[in-house]
């Protein structure tokens, strides 16, 4: 088989499968609806995946410098107080992050 005949091959049958990966939630939408599980999952997991997220990333910034995670700390505790009492999600997060650069850029 030709190089280029192969690599077209093999980028079209990538291309399908990503299309398939994508297409499927939405031609089974309304049977995931009716699914109590996949509801549970639909409630669940995003907080779950957030929550895994910071911990992820604030472990390995405090790997990355070497010292205490006291800005990784400060910085989620202030978003959670401010998404608590505020209730803005944008705002919580842009807070955190200048309280993280702050805090990081004062005692490293």
């Amino acid at each position: 088989m030709n190089d280029n005949v192969y690599l077209l091959t093999t980028f079209i049958v990538m291309m399908l499968i990503s299309f398939g990966e994508r297409a499927l939630p939405f031609s089974c939408s309304q049977w995931l609806q009716k699914q109590k599980w996949a509801v549970e999952l639909g409630r669940f997991l995003p907080l779950a995946i957030m929550f895994l997220l910071v911990i992820h990333s604030s472990t390995n910034a405090t790997l990355a410098h070497g010292g205490l995670p006291l800005p990784e700390f400060v910085a989620v505790l202030s978003t959670l107080i401010l998404q608590w009492f505020v209730k803005n999600p944008l705002l919580s997060i842009f807070s955190g992050t200048l309280v993280y650069v702050l805090l990081f850029n004062v005692l490293y």
